[in-house]
């Protein structure tokens, strides 16, 4: 049997507050590091023009930036 199979049949006889555990766990496992996300952003830096980087400023604070007094 291979480790995933191994791992299914166990996760099949937890009760359901362990499962939750377990998800918890695995959900845990699959973020990614610090190292990946830096990696990630070092990839994607400058992706974005000096014009559309404005633009989305822009649109960030014109979208953003209210404040609703009559909301909560």
């Amino acid at each position: 049997m291979s480790p995933l199979e191994n791992i299914v049949a166990d996760l099949k006889s937890l009760p359901p507050a362990r499962l939750e555990v377990a998800a918890d766990f695995v959900q845990r496992l699959k973020r990614i590091s610090q190292e990946e996300r830096q990696a990630i952003l070092t990839r994607t830096a400058g992706a974005l023009s000096a014009e559309e980087a404005d633009e989305l400023e822009r649109v960030i604070e014109e979208g953003c930036e209210k404040i609703d007094e009559h909301g909560w």
